[in-house]
């Protein structure tokens, strides 16, 4: 589901691995469509690998990707502020850590979201199955 969605420090939105090259790799946006390269001193983070922390640990983002998405219906989350962005996060994860997980972390799992869903990137079935096939392998 998130394999090769990549968030750089810096630069707005979220980009999808497209290639690797000699010093960089090359991305493109999922707002604009633009290719581009990202180079070794860029913050890059690969969104498989991002978790929430909880009281007890830590949860996956995609966890938290598909509990939004079981919450709305597979539709877009509203833009929220402040008091309710807190309470809606706190439904969708009761759980997290509100010392160590800001609004503005909130605000960004939800713009998230939102960009992968208009691009039909949050494949949550799929997902779903490749689990199950694994699992039935063991």
């Amino acid at each position: 589901m998130l394999k090769g969605i990549l968030s750089i420090s810096g630069q707005p939105g979220l980009f999808k691995l497209v290639a690797e090259a000699k010093n960089s790799i090359i991305v493109e946006s999922l707002v604009t469509g633009k290719r581009m390269p990202a180079y070794s001193t860029s913050k890059v983070s690969s969104l498989e690998d991002i978790a929430i922390f909880t009281q007890t640990g830590e949860v996956a983002l995609k966890e938290v990707l598909k509990t939004i998405s079981e919450k709305e219906n597979g539709g877009e989350v509203a833009k929220l502020d402040g008091k309710a962005l807190k309470a809606y996060f706190g439904e969708v994860l009761p759980e997290y850590d509100q010392d160590r997980v800001y609004t503005s972390d909130m605000k960004k799992v939800i713009q998230w979201y939102n960009l992968l869903q208009k691009s039909n990137l949050l494949n949550l079935e799929e997902e779903e199955s490749v689990e199950e096939t694994s699992e039935e392998e063991k």
